[in-house]
């Protein structure tokens, strides 16, 4: 099977997601794929001054098994504020019909917003099966509030194209639907868990080493992007303010982000340096190492933030696989994925974090509550997964040929 991808994200940069997973794996079992993706960050790149960013293309791709090859193109675009979208939609627009033509994708993927829409014209004026996968609310990230209309729009136009919507959960689903997609060809494919390497009984002795990690420190976990509206600046300074009162409690955020040099301050302001560690970006095959020392993992997002309403990030899965503890703030789709006793303890804000894990030791009942997350899922295994998306490409090319 050729799959041709299209997103408006960087692929190469950004922490692994549901569709690097999906697609390092579909590479492995011998399918060609190819990526059209955008250096979504370059503004904050002041290393090259020229206007004009230009192609690329990336042989050998891998982002979390190595035995993948998958090739990401990355057309051309102008280095401007709003001149780049339409310089984007024209030059992926060309690079979508050379995919066509030189690659032939059995079935198109999209998952971005401007081309997503180009290419399901495109594919339904040459026949071809189009996706769309749904794993974000896209339009709330345009950084330009103006443009967030239109871009919702847009992404209306390209969800009632599509030949199937896969999206990867029911608040999600919920969503496409709402934008137009057709109630029965919109579908639920979860995300995965490597049981593999995220195993709960890996040992954590060399990390907590490295890190300068006593035994009878409790840490608590935070890793990935960290936006401005994440809740570990409210965390940190918390912390800040009570240190005294929680000596033996660590942050550990591995990744960085918008709020990453705002906590560095933090950590000087309030002489945190003992109790503050961040790491910055981290390899994906290290992230397990790095969770086997957690105790508690975090993700405590403003609950009044747009973006995160629909999403249920990825990594919230891997936590549970390692029995750990989650706290996190009552977002409607994590909680119409997880409810109550599954793993996930909920607090109302970030500031909250430390007085819910004094209760959780206090009450004794961390291991019942890390057990339910385990078996909560276990079902979740990536083979899996990626059966039922193979089977469902499958389906539809035989569907719509």
């Amino acid at each position: 099977m050729k799959i041709l991808v299209i997103q408006e994200s960087d692929w190469l940069e950004r922490n692994p997601h549901q569709q690097h997973h999906l697609m390092d794996r579909m590479a492995v079992r011998g399918h060609e794929i190819h990526v059209i993706d955008y250096p979504i960050d370059w503004p904050k790149d002041k290393s090259d001054n020229s206007l004009v960013y230009p192609k690329k293309t990336f042989h050998n791709v891998s982002k979390v098994d190595e035995r993948a090859n998958i090739q990401v193109i990355r057309p051309s675009f102008i280095k401007l504020p709003v001149i780049s979208y339409l310089s984007l939609a024209n030059s992926h627009k060309k690079e979508i019909k050379k995919q066509i033509k030189d690659f032939k994708p059995d079935v198109i993927i999209a998952l971005g917003l401007m081309n997503a829409y180009i290419a399901s014209k495109i594919a339904k004026k040459e026949n071809i099966p189009f996706v769309y996968y749904l794993i974000d609310v896209l339009y709330t990230l345009i950084p330009e509030k103006a443009f967030q209309s239109f871009g919702k729009m847009i992404n209306k136009k390209a969800v009632s194209n599509s030949d199937l919507v896969i999206t990867i959960n029911e608040q999600l689903k919920s969503l496409a639907i709402d934008l137009g997609s057709n109630k029965n060809e919109t579908i639920v494919i979860d995300a995965g868990i490597d049981f593999d390497s995220y195993n709960p009984d890996l040992d954590d002795f060399k990390i907590r080493n490295e890190l300068n990690i006593a035994e009878n420190d409790i840490v608590l976990f935070f890793m990935g992007w960290i936006y401005d509206f994440a809740g570990m600046k409210e965390l940190a300074i918390e912390l800040g303010k009570r240190k005294n009162e929680y000596p033996n409690i660590k942050i550990v955020i591995v990744g960085d982000g918008d709020a990453y040099e705002d906590i560095l301050k933090i950590k000087e302001d309030y002489n945190l340096s003992g109790q503050l560690i961040l790491t910055g970006k981290q390899p994906y095959t290290k992230i397990p190492e790095f969770l086997s020392l957690a105790d508690f993992c975090l993700l405590p997002a403003y609950i009044d933030e747009e973006i995160m309403q629909d999403i249920v990030p990825i990594k919230l899965y891997e936590y549970l696989a390692m029995k750990k503890v989650v706290i996190a703030t009552k977002l409607p789709g994590i909680f119409k994925e997880f409810g109550e006793s599954n793993g996930i303890v909920y607090v109302n804000e970030a500031k909250d974090v430390l007085e819910s894990v004094k209760s959780i030791i206090k009450n004794g009942n961390y291991e019942d509550i890390a057990n339910s997350g385990r078996d909560f899922v276990k079902d979740n295994d990536w083979n899996v997964i990626t059966d039922n998306f193979e089977k469902v490409l499958y389906d539809l090319i035989k569907k719509e040929n």
